[in-house]
């Protein structure tokens, strides 16, 4: 039945994400390197302060902006391991890191206006550019996987309002070094440049520091969450930092799109934030070992990859991305094609070692005989 239905052109110009498109064609037995989540369970006190919070009938809104004991431990931990201040009522708790990064954009970004982003780059970057009403540019990446400001600088225009850097970064695991975070700091101040900082991935690095640019330059809103350092990505906790000019119009927009975020998802976030910090450093050594085998496997059937300092993600490359990713899913493994992440992600594709060794060391048996 076909229909006369107009659509939205801020829609209908994105489309679906090209991770989410291929689990639909996979087996039940498959073996899922294309999902970007951490395969372990939320540690238990993390649990216990959201059943605690039910049991208690927490279950109502909260303020607009979040939980206050939230964002007071939150302004603490930016104090103590991010290297800046940010008053608590500059904070904004949101539905996952992805609301965070939309409400950014919608607060920064006119029609017109010209966004630059890693490429490759996490999807959404895009796509929330596109429904903000910007235009997204891709910015060519290092050998390493970082921007620099000298290549940044070559696609500034009058029209350029916003930079994104995520570090360490998902699709290729890179981790952007001092010298050129402060590179990338000083080029977006002397443009007036917003930096929007995803930092989801923060204390999942292996080599290197993690550096955030609100160390560096007053004009950066920063982005987090709960879900990649505490396994918590279902739990859709995520947060915001800005100064507060910025501040003040991300909250018009949470307001009206989410309200809040969870009552009982902010509880388990201040359990995590102030509890036992163990459950972080034992889910990155797994992750890190997991690296390894995967890195060294791949070398041993002869596919070349960039080591990742930071994440659970590996960018090998290939001869076809979606070929690849087409043959592997017949083969019963589940991978992401590099191109979903913009056209330089082309001949590569995204490994998420954020599984069993197990299941690993199978999938580097069933691409050593596919690839």
């Amino acid at each position: 039945m076909t229909s006369n239905r107009r659509f939205a052109e801020r829609v209908e110009k994105i489309d679906i994400s090209g991770i989410r498109k291929l689990f639909e064609g996979a087996g039940p037995n498959a073996i899922n390197m294309g999902l970007g989540q951490p395969d372990f369970d939320t540690p238990d006190h993390i649990k216990q302060a959201a059943i605690d919070a039910i049991n208690d009938g927490f279950t109502g809104y909260t303020t607009n902006l979040g939980l206050p004991e939230l964002r007071q431990a939150l302004s603490e931990k930016f104090e103590q391991f991010n290297n800046f201040q940010v008053d608590f009522d500059d904070i904004i708790i949101t539905s996952g890191a992805s609301e965070a990064l939309h409400i950014a954009l919608l607060a920064l970004v006119e029609p017109g206006d010209e966004v630059l982003v890693p490429d490759p780059g996490f999807v959404s970057y895009v796509a929330l550019t596109d429904i903000s009403g910007g235009r997204a540019l891709g910015v060519p990446l290092t050998d390493t996987f970082t921007l620099d400001a000298e290549t940044v600088n070559e696609y500034i225009t009058d029209k350029t309002r916003v930079l994104v850097i995520n570090s360490p970064s998902n699709p290729t695991g890179g981790v952007q070094t001092r010298d050129e975070m402060q590179g990338l700091c000083e080029l977006a101040d002397d443009h007036n440049i917003t930096i929007i900082s995803d930092e989801v991935y923060e204390h999942i690095i292996y080599e290197g520091e993690h550096v955030s640019p609100a160390s560096i330059s007053n004009n950066v809103v920063t982005i987090n969450a709960t879900s990649k350092t505490y396994a918590m990505t279902g739990w859709r906790l995520g947060y915001v930092a800005a100064p507060h000019d910025i501040t003040e119009q991300m909250l018009k927009a949470h307001q009206y799109v989410q309200a809040c975020a969870n009552s009982i998802a902010q509880k388990a976030a201040l359990a995590a934030i102030t509890g036992p910090q163990e459950c972080v450093t034992e889910m990155r050594e797994s992750f890190l070992r997991r690296r390894d085998l995967l890195i060294k496997g791949l070398k041993d059937i002869g596919i070349e990859c960039v080591e990742p300092k930071g994440a659970f993600y590996a960018f090998p490359k290939v001869d076809n991305s979606m070929e690849a990713v087409m043959k592997l899913l017949e083969a019963g493994v589940i991978t992401a094609p590099g191109s979903a992440f913009g056209p330089r992600g082309e001949g590569h594709i995204r490994l998420s070692y954020a599984t069993s060794d197990k299941d690993i060391l199978r999938a580097l048996d069933i691409m050593g005989q596919v690839l």
